[in-house]
Formats: C-alpha cells, sequence, structure tokens
C-alpha cells in the first residue's frame, strides 16, 4: 500500500515548520488537515487560508459535532435532574439553552456542563485527536499505510521529553511520526524565514499560543495581551460562560479556574460575577490594561523576539 503523509496543521508555528519541512523533504502524498475548534481567533483562521496559497498546499478543515451527545444530554437533564431534586425551573432552563450551535468548543461545554481545564484538558482530544482520526485517518487507512505528523516538541515540557520519533497509532495502518521533536522555537521560526512564509501575526501581538483564545493554558501576561488588544473575545467567552452555565448541573462554570477569588462564605457564585472578566480585572489589577501597554494597542509584542 502507498504512505499517505497526513499533516496535522494549527496555524501555529511548530505545526507550521512541520509542514514548510514536508515540503523542504519532497514528501509525497501530502494531505493537510485543520482541526477548527470553533475557539480560535479569526487571524488564525485567515492564517490557515494564507499557508494553503502560499505553499500551495490544500488545508483540509474538520470539525467535531456533539449534536448526538447533547440530544442524550437532553434526556439526562429532563429526567435525572427532576429526581436530584434540581428545581423545574433550572430544569426547563437548561433544557432550553441545550441546542447545537454548530460552534464545535461551544457545544462541547454544553454537552459536559464545564469548561475545560488545567487538570481536566478534554478539549485537544475531543476537539482535534477524535475529528481528525474519524473523519481523516480512518477513512484513509482503509486502503493506504498513515504517516499522520505531529507538530510536538520536546523542550515544550516535561511530558514530551521522552517521547519518540515514531509511535503506533491506536488505528491499524496508521503511524504517528514527530519529526520536529528536537527543534526549537526559534529553529520554527528561522524554517518559515528560510521558506519566505510569514508567521501567523498573533505572536507579534503578545501570543505564546495561537490556538484557541484565550487557551485554558494562557499566562496571565497573554489574556492582559487578549483583554487589551481583543476585548471582543473577551465578550465572546464572558457570553459562552453564560450559556453554559445556564445548561450546568452545578449553575456555574467559568473558563478559567474561580476558585481563588471565591470567599469561603460566598453564596451568590455567577459566571458574571466569577468569570472571565473577573480574571481580566485580576490580571490588570492595580495598574489597569491601559498602563500595561504604555505606547498602543497595535506596537509589536512578540514573546519570542519577533520584533527587531
Amino acid at each position: 500500500m502507498s504512505t499517505i503523509n497526513v499533516i496535522n496543521v494549527s496555524g501555529g508555528k511548530d505545526s507550521t515548520a512541520m509542514l514548510l519541512l514536508a515540503i523542504e523533504r519532497d514528501t509525497p502524498n501530502i494531505q493537510a488537515v485543520f482541526a477548527d475548534t470553533g475557539h480560535e481567533h479569526p487571524a488564525t483562521l485567515e492564517y490557515i487560508d494564507y499557508l494553503q496559497q502560499a505553499t500551495g498546499v490544500p488545508i483540509r478543515t474538520v470539525k467535531a459535532s456533539f449534536k448526538a451527545q447533547i440530544a442524550k444530554k437532553r434526556e439526562t437533564v429532563a429526567v435525572k435532574w427532576a429526581q436530584d431534586g434540581v428545581p423545574q425551573e433550572r430544569i426547563d432552563r437548561a433544557l432550553e439553552m441545550l441546542v447545537p450551535t454548530g460552534n464545535p468548543f461551544l457545544d462541547m461545554v454544553l454537552w459536559k456542563g464545564l469548561f475545560p481545564s488545567v487538570k481536566a484538558r478534554f478539549c485537544t482530544e475531543e476537539l482535534k485527536h477524535l475529528p481528525v482520526m474519524r473523519q481523516v485517518l480512518m477513512p484513509l487507512a482503509k486502503t493506504s499505510d498513515v504517516l499522520t505528523w505531529h507538530g510536538v516538541r520536546r523542550d515544550e515540557s516535561k511530558a514530551r521529553l521522552n517521547l519518540t520519533e515514531y509511535e503506533k497509532g491506536e488505528v491499524p495502518n496508521v503511524t504517528i511520526y514527530r519529526p520536529i521533536l528536537d527543534l526549537t522555537a526559534a529553529d520554527c521560526f528561522e524554517m518559515h524565514k528560510r521558506h519566505s512564509i510569514k508567521w501567523n501575526p498573533l505572536y507579534e501581538e503578545g501570543m505564546g499560543r495561537v490556538g484557541c483564545m484565550p487557551c485554558i493554558m494562557a499566562r496571565q501576561s497573554e489574556i492582559a495581551e487578549i483583554a487589551k488588544r481583543f476585548p471582543e473575545e473577551i465578550g465572546r467567552v464572558a457570553k459562552w460562560e453564560r450559556l453554559a452555565s445556564e445548561a450546568s448541573k452545578r449553575g456555574t462554570t467559568t473558563l478559567f479556574d474561580a476558585s481563588p477569588f471565591i470567599p469561603e462564605d460566598e453564596k451568590d457564585i455567577t459566571a458574571e460575577k466569577y468569570g472571565i472578566n473577573r480574571m481580566v480585572s485580576h490580571v490588570t489589577k492595580g495598574h489597569g490594561t491601559d498602563d500595561l501597554f504604555p505606547e498602543t494597542a497595535t506596537m509589536c509584542a512578540s514573546l519570542y523576539g519577533l520584533c527587531e
């Protein structure tokens, strides 16, 4: 069987460098794929379009769907919640909210009843891994050997230090390939320069990550930059927190862990009070967002030294 090379592209520096490496090697049978989580900044979606045009490699977009899970959740809410003593008014409101929106991230949160967290990072599995596996890898593996390229690097985290270059995939005829394990972030940006490919512009606007905005792993400095530069993204998440809270059995769920801000005797725990706006207030407390960026929000603020 011929081997098909599936390149997982996210719009970030690492996966772009990996795609360029595949092109540099004249890799045959390339199929690039982008998993749209529904939580990306528009600039990243535009960058994916740019990459297709600049490299000549078509990039297929896949999305997760949670229609079946939400339908099953509705059954649970209608029957089990009442048995557990949840007020009917809360049940009716949850059922009103539990309707698929078509946005993968939001629908996942409505189904789960909570946002992913540092301790429960189910977002990558549900929004990226499974849709790519089900929609791309499994169909291809029926007739071909598949090498799925993953753009991870050892120096990103301790968990990745001992990863191997090749690993057997969970789908028959699929092998995981990690070709940039030993590259640094600087190496990845250098790959962009070598091929005259622009990097995602968000890297020059204070972002360390350019996938979900904001990512649950975002630094406080990144959250502050987002609040300053992209307040509409903060507003979107605040709206999602309100919707998801009404569909949650607990009555409140927020993108970031609110527990450090909640007094022991607090009884009015709501997404409006302890959601993303509270986090923004925390990361800018004492100096305000304007003081964080004394020039303008359009000035370059790269964490990777890209502004020279």
